[in-house]
């Protein structure tokens, strides 16, 4: 599953044919048509009362204010659409809000697919009330 954005001849973004400044340009509605099929039936069936005060949130926000105060959100499952290019978020993960700026390429996905929720486990030696097996630590 790709994505159509590519850089043009010049190294100007493009997805699916349109220039970020025209699809920024554009209506939702004609930028909905555009977006792979699982984003568009979301918008389609209608964004939720937070996701609209996110949006709405997004247009009145610039770049300068959201790199010193990113908008916070919990929405994870919330499509990028052009108009978040530029703006910082603060995506929650289950844990902590962590930063996520917004890139052209980004458009189309989700904000929760660029902040893990996840981490890896490093595990340590076995505790008290271990096995005897699981107590063995090799010595190389």
């Amino acid at each position: 599953m790709s994505q159509e954005y590519r850089t043009g001849r010049e190294g100007e973004f493009t997805y699916r044919g349109h220039t970020l400044e025209e699809l920024q340009e554009m209506e939702l509605d004609d930028v909905v048509e555009l977006l792979p099929a699982r984003q568009r039936r979301s918008i389609e069936r209608g964004l939720s009362v937070e996701k609209e005060k996110l949006l709405e949130e997004a247009r009145e926000a610039d770049e300068e204010e959201t790199a010193n105060a990113p908008l916070r959100t919990h929405l994870r499952d919330m499509p990028i659409l052009p108009e978040f290019v530029g703006l910082t978020f603060e995506v929650y993960n289950g844990q902590s809000f962590e930063r996520v700026r917004v890139e052209p390429e980004m458009i189309g996905h989700y904000l929760g697919e660029f902040q893990l929720t996840r981490t890896s486990v490093e595990h340590g030696q076995a505790g008290i009330g271990a096995t005897r097996s699981s107590k063995f630590v090799p010595l190389k």
